[in-house]
């Protein structure tokens, strides 16, 4: 996929990102792409649930469920995308990692998750938070509407302290706004900002897939991507670049199933 941004384009979302704390890229992905995901994704949700729905690991109604890399999920137009990772590194330093391919999905008797980030500080015991360093690059399989879920995030509250964004949001200073998207917009997201999940009120399920990229040092050990070493010998040298530091299996036949990122809300 060719880059579709200029320069100055990629600098305007780079400080979209660095004030409001995230940024979208209109009609970027394949709708076709998406739609096939889509239809591949429903079974494997339905044995996520079948297998460990009683956890609810994302709340009421809610999947997290990381996706196996291999085909169709392993396509480099989406996780080594050049206008997307343009801004990721701008944003997490040009040695970035990709740390996490996975989804979320609320269906039907979903409920509003509670405020929340997705990363503790790095420091807490400084007054002020620091650039970016974790990001999620977040699409949707679905058109999101009003109706099935949307992500409300509050602007800015990415470079404050939890206390202060709350408080502000309690005041009324800072508002929380939900973010429609449409087949084949993209989200680039610092996951410092305080946001949550809302209801899905239809019948259809909404998944959101998530790509998590990081500054080489991160290391958060519940979120992994394990590649079979079929996949990554014929990766490109970025692509094994960015995935450097994720472990590389014989095959994932043999892997376990269990969701281990449970704790997600800081």
């Amino acid at each position: 996929m060719r880059p579709r941004y200029t320069p100055e384009q990629i600098d305007s979302l780079v400080e979209t990102s660095l004030r409001d704390g995230f940024c979208i890229l209109k009609g970027h992905f394949s709708r076709e792409k998406l739609q096939s995901w889509r239809d591949r994704f429903a079974p494997m949700l339905s044995q996520h649930i079948d297998r460990e729905g009683h956890l609810k690991n994302r709340g009421a109604g809610r999947y997290y469920v990381t996706l196996p890399f291999t085909s169709p999920w392993a396509d480099p137009e989406f996780f080594e995308n050049d206008d997307i990772l343009a801004v990721v590194e701008r944003l997490v330093g040009k040695d970035t990692v990709m740390c996490q391919l996975a989804t979320d999905t609320p269906l039907l008797g979903s409920e509003y998750q509670e405020l929340h980030r997705d990363t503790p500080p790095l420091f807490p015991e400084l007054a002020y938070e620091t650039p970016p360093f974790q990001l999620a690059v977040n699409f949707p399989l679905v058109d999101v509407t009003p109706d099935n879920g949307p992500i409300e995030i509050a602007r800015g509250t990415h470079m404050m302290s939890k206390a202060d964004a709350m408080a502000k949001l309690e005041s009324g200073e800072v508002k929380l706004e939900a973010f429609p998207m449409q087949l084949g917009d993209v989200m680039i997201r610092d996951v410092r900002g305080i946001h949550r999940g809302t209801p899905n009120r239809t019948q259809t399920p909404r998944p959101m897939v998530v790509i998590g990229y990081s500054r080489r040092w991160l290391f958060r050990p519940e979120v992994s991507i394990r590649i079979p070493r079929e996949t990554f010998e014929q990766l490109s040298d970025r692509a094994k670049h960015l995935l450097r530091f994720n472990p590389v299996v014989e095959s994932l036949e043999t892997e376990g199933h269990t969701e281990v990122y449970q704790a997600f809300a800081y």
